[in-house]
């Protein structure tokens, strides 16, 4: 059985950016794991790629690899109204909207401290986590 794990782009980019930390690790080599990300992350990400000089190509080969992309239908307008008490900045509700879409287990960014996750647990049933933090669980499970 594998786990649902919604990832935000900033595990994304430091996964491409270092071979060495817990988001290459979890990416990379981690298994029993199935990977989730938004189509508006995705765009995102092709944003942030350009800007931080990542190579397209490698961020295109890790999507293609690991993740199954979850489609949000709705404006950003719309996703901020509905899933804006979620977080702290009411520009990561979409991260919230995809994991709820994706059914997730475990939304996994290193900016926890964006999302409420005692109310993102109670309501969706998902954990927030760090990548490191995650890891340490998985670890524990096993």
């Amino acid at each position: 059985m594998f786990k649902k794990v919604f990832v935000d782009s900033d595990v994304i980019v430091s996964s491409l950016i270092s071979s060495l930390g817990a988001a290459y690790f979890l990416l990379n080599q981690a298994r029993g794991l199935e990977f989730f990300i938004s189509n508006i992350s995705q765009k995102e990400l092709i944003g942030v790629a350009d800007r931080l000089k990542i190579d397209q190509a490698k961020l295109e080969k890790l999507f293609q690899k690991r993740f199954k992309k979850v489609f949000i239908k709705e404006k950003l307008e719309e996703i901020e109204l509905n899933y804006s008490e979620y977080t702290i900045d009411p520009d990561d509700a979409h991260i919230i909207a995809g994991a709820s879409k994706s059914k997730a287990s475990f939304l996994i960014s290193y900016n926890i401290r964006h999302f409420k996750t005692d109310k993102i647990k109670k309501d969706f049933n998902i954990a927030v986590m760090t990548p490191a933090s995650f890891l340490q669980y998985l670890r524990s499970v096993d």
